[in-house]
C-alpha cells in the first residue's frame, strides 16, 4: 500500500530500517538491551506518525506528531550509544543517524507549520 505522505513514508522506512538493525545487534553483536530500547523507540516514531493520520483534532494531531519527534530524539541517544560504544561501525551510525536527523527535522516542521496555521483542523 502506497501513501501520498512524505512523513508517513519516511517513518516506515526508519523503522523497517530499526527492525533489521535490531535483528543484526541480536544476531551478530550479541546485544540483547540497546537493541531491545532502539527497536522500541524506532518502531514508534512511524505508529505515532500513523496515528496522526487519523488525529481527531488539530491539537491530536500536533500531540502524536510531538510524540513522534520525542521517540525520534530517543532513537538518537541509543544510535549515539550504539556508536559510541562501538557496537556499530561509523557508517552504520552515520547511515542511521542522517535518516533519523530528516524525520526530526521534517517532524519539526510539520508541527511548526501546524502550530502557525489557524485555519481549522
Amino acid at each position: 500500500m502506497e501513501h501520498e505522505n512524505l512523513i508517513y513514508d519516511l517513518s516506515k522506512a526508519f523503522a523497517l530500517r530499526i527492525i533489521k538493525l535490531n535483528h543484526f545487534l541480536k544476531q551478530e553483536r550479541h546485544e540483547q538491551l540497546m537493541s531491545y530500547q532502539i527497536y522500541k523507540s524506532g518502531t514508534s516514531i512511524g505508529a505515532n506518525v500513523s496515528e496522526s493520520i487519523h488525529a481527531q483534532s488539530k491539537a491530536d494531531f500536533i500531540s502524536k506528531l510531538e510524540i513522534a519527534l520525542k521517540e525520534a530524539r530517543e532513537t538518537k541517544y541509543w544510535l549515539e550509544l550504539l556508536h559510541e560504544s562501538e557496537t556499530i561501525t561509523e557508517t552504520q551510525f552515520e547511515s542511521m543517524v542522517n535518516d533519523n536527523n530528516v524525520l526530526i527535522g521534517t517532524l519539526i516542521n510539520i508541527i511548526r507549520k501546524t502550530k502557525e496555521n489557524n485555519d481549522s483542523f
